[in-house]
């Protein structure tokens, strides 16, 4: 499934300055019966967003109107736990673009990437730094370049390098999941195949 090109993300951010936040946090176990890519933003952090009667919990992060934004900021060890693809499609469903922590969890990480949600990881004392930009002012921006694989807190100016993987900041840019590549360069696969002797 295609998404939505990612270049260049100017947003305000979500901070979740909790670590070792694992995949059954992200979706609860009990939501994953659907097969399709949609509804689960509803249920992000479902335990921690609402009570039992499914009333909004007041102290929750998502549920303060003075936080919003496609940036997500979490703590150490982001998406620990099992490898459900569903954790990804809670986040992006949700309307967040991007992820930040200063470590994610391997399957985590390539579950986003191949939906269109962009994890960068960040050094512990820059994280740090974002928490306090925002915990000084709710509304402070965050650009993410992936062209040039950067992070800046805009309000300071401070910057920071972040790695991604090559083919995938190439899917990234253009949009495209594992499927639309192998799609976009069809006719050079059949040239091949023509071309090779069996």
């Amino acid at each position: 499934m295609a998404y939505d090109k990612f270049n260049i993300l100017t947003s305000s951010a979500v901070p979740l300055p909790i670590e070792n936040v694992d995949t059954d946090q992200i979706i609860p176990a009990r939501f994953l019966k659907a097969t399709e890519r949609k509804g689960f933003g509803d249920n992000l952090f479902r335990d921690w967003r609402y009570n039992p009667d499914n009333s909004p919990k007041k102290d929750f992060v998502l549920n303060n109107p003075i936080y919003r934004g496609k940036i997500l900021v979490g703590g150490k060890n982001f998406g620990s736990g099992s490898s459900r693809e569903h954790a990804a499609w809670a986040v992006y469903d949700y309307g967040f673009r991007c992820v930040v922590s200063s470590f994610f969890a391997d399957i985590f990480r390539n579950n986003c990437l191949n939906i269109g949600v962009l994890p960068v990881q960040v050094s512990p004392e820059f994280l740090h730094k974002i928490f306090t930009a925002i915990e000084a002012d709710p509304n402070a921006q965050l650009e993410v370049n992936l062209p040039e694989q950067s992070i800046t807190i805009l309000a300071t100016g401070e910057k920071e390098s972040f790695e991604i993987n090559d083919y995938k900041k190439a899917n990234m840019l253009n949009g495209f999941d594992d499927i639309d590549f192998l799609l976009n360069i069809k006719d050079k696969i059949s040239e091949y195949a023509q071309d090779t002797p069996l």
